[in-house]
């Protein structure tokens, strides 16, 4: 049987991006964003024609059947550099709009996303509201943190991946998941963060302050944010930098650049003499998530910054939807 799958607040596509790179011969049926800027970037590369709408707004009656459900639920309230409001935040409740449509439509396969800070918010409360309402309807539930880093991209990103499956059905273990699992694993006086729960009846960084005036030593960047792009959203390119993941020093040691995350030759550089900062390009922040070249244009550069910052890294998408297909067919 054809997957069919459904997009909840699919943003830029990154959900469809990444499954379609993992070869799944999948169908997306059914696309929601509230933002119209995120849904007009979607529409434009994937030729659809949804408009911008409210989920709270829409009856489960009609969106047609489907057996799998991906979101990149909003995190802001869950998010560590947010007021982590949680369920008292009305973007934190949405939560509860996927808990509907699961009830109405029972998928068999459960794919969501959000930021780290979600396993630890309210003492781990929120999580387990979570976990418990997705027990309640039928899911077995497992999750994993993974960091954009370990999959082909220059972004230390960190981002929990929940995957439920339908009790009875057929559907087998996906993670842990690659090399992410083993460096999560490594991180000195830390639980690993990979558990399964059996069910029952979300600019190169964000710097503010003191942070802007020192160099980045690192082979990554900070994760990108909605915001990035404003004035204080700047990286600091060091003379020397070079490393593996997509940074380069000429030989003249005055530019550094930026290789196109598919693998190809197209480079964006850097350029600095005497430690200058500028920002990333929109051109860039695409490349750091995975996307080809020229994904978000047609619509203003800050709502490009946005609309990445607030996208999922399609390269980890990939990878986890290659493993759902691998473990479905065994």
């Amino acid at each position: 049987m054809k997957v069919k799958y459904i997009e909840l607040f699919g943003g830029i596509g990154g959900f469809r991006k990444g499954i379609e790179q993992a070869g799944a011969d999948w169908e997306c049926v059914w696309y929601n964003d509230i933002d119209k800027y995120a849904t007009q970037i979607y529409n434009k590369n994937f030729s659809e024609n949804w408009e911008p709408r409210d989920i709270r707004d829409v009856a489960a009656e009609e969106i047609s059947g489907f057996n799998l459900l991906c979101a990149g639920f909003p995190c802001q309230s869950f998010s560590v550099a947010g007021k982590r409001r949680g369920m008292e935040d009305t973007r934190g409740t949405l939560f509860f709009e996927i808990c509907r449509l699961l009830k109405h439509h029972r998928p068999k396969i459960l794919f969501l996303e959000n930021v780290r800070g979600l396993l630890s918010h309210d003492k781990g409360h929120t999580f387990g509201i979570i976990l418990e309402s997705l027990g309640d309807l039928g899911y077995d539930v497992e999750w994993q943190v993974l960091n954009s880093k370990n999959f082909g991209v220059p972004q230390n990103r960190e981002r929990v991946f929940i995957i439920g499956h339908l009790g009875g059905s057929s559907g087998r273990q996906v993670f842990p998941l690659g090399e992410s699992d083993r460096w999560i694993n490594e991180r000195a006086g830390e639980t690993p963060v990979i558990r399964t729960l059996q069910g029952g009846g979300h600019s190169g960084g964000h710097h503010s302050g003191e942070h802007r005036k020192k160099q980045i030593r690192r082979d990554t960047i900070p994760p990108l944010r909605a915001n990035t792009g404003a004035g204080h959203n700047n990286i600091i390119v060091e003379s020397g930098l070079c490393n593996s993941r997509g940074f380069e020093t000429r030989k003249d040691g005055l530019s550094h650049c930026l290789k196109g995350g598919g693998g190809g030759t197209s480079k964006v550089h850097i350029m600095f003499e005497d430690h200058n900062i500028r920002r990333l390009t929109p051109v860039e922040c695409e490349r750091l998530q995975g996307f080809p070249d020229g994904w978000t244009e047609g619509v203003s550069d800050t709502q490009r910054y946005k609309c990445l910052g607030n996208a999922v890294t399609v390269n980890v998408i990939q990878a986890i939807a290659e493993q759902i297909r691998r473990s479905s067919e065994r």
